[in-house]
C-alpha cells in the first residue's frame, strides 16, 4: 500500500531544487495539517526537509531540532525507519550548530551522527552521509559558519 502523505511530501521536497520557497511553502502546510499527533516518520521527513529549504541558520537549526524531536517523542518507538534517518539528523544538527557559530555544540552532534553510522548500508546514500561528516568535520576546523555548497 502506498503511502500517499509520503508522496506528498516528497513532492514538497523536490520542488527545493529550484523553488526553495515554494518548497517551504508546500512543507510548511504539510507541517501544519500532519500536526504535533501525526506520525513520526512523517513529521521527522518533514522538518529535515525544511531545514535545508531554511535561507537563516537559525531557522534551519529549529527545523533540525523538530526532526529529531519526531524521532524521540513520547511513547514512539524507535523503529527501523526512524533509526536509519539518526545519522543524517545528528548531521545535519550538527552542520547548523556550526553555522549559528555553536562549534562545540557541533562537534558533539558530529560524535553521536558518526556514533549512528552502523545503521547506513554500504551505498550512495551511507556514501553522501559519511562525506557530509567529513565536510562539516572540515569546516568546523576552519571554524566556518558558512553554508556548505549541496552535494
Amino acid at each position: 500500500m502506498a503511502d500517499d502523505r509520503m508522496a506528498d511530501i516528497y513532492a514538497a521536497v523536490r520542488l527545493g531544487g529550484f523553488d526553495p520557497e515554494a518548497a517551504r511553502r508546500a512543507l510548511t502546510k504539510l507541517w501544519d495539517d500532519i500536526g504535533e499527533g501525526g506520525d513520526p516518520l512523517h513529521r521527522c521527513v518533514i522538518a529535515h526537509h525544511l531545514a535545508d529549504v531554511q535561507d537563516q541558520p537559525e531557522d534551519a537549526l529549529l527545523w533540525d531540532q523538530r526532526a529529531l524531536a519526531a524521532v524521540f517523542g513520547p511513547g514512539v518507538p524507535l523503529d527501523e525507519g526512524l533509526r536509519g534517518f539518526l545519522p543524517s539528523l545528528y548531521l545535519n544538527l550538527a552542520d547548523s550548530h556550526r553555522r549559528v557559530g555553536d562549534f562545540e555544540m557541533a562537534r558533539m552532534q558530529l560524535v553521536i551522527a558518526r556514533g549512528h553510522l552502523d545503521v547506513l548500508a554500504n551505498d550512495a546514500y551511507g556514501a553522501v552521509i559519511r562525506s557530509g561528516l567529513g565536510h562539516v568535520e572540515a569546516a568546523l576546523e576552519l571554524r566556518s559558519m558558512e553554508r556548505l555548497p549541496a552535494n
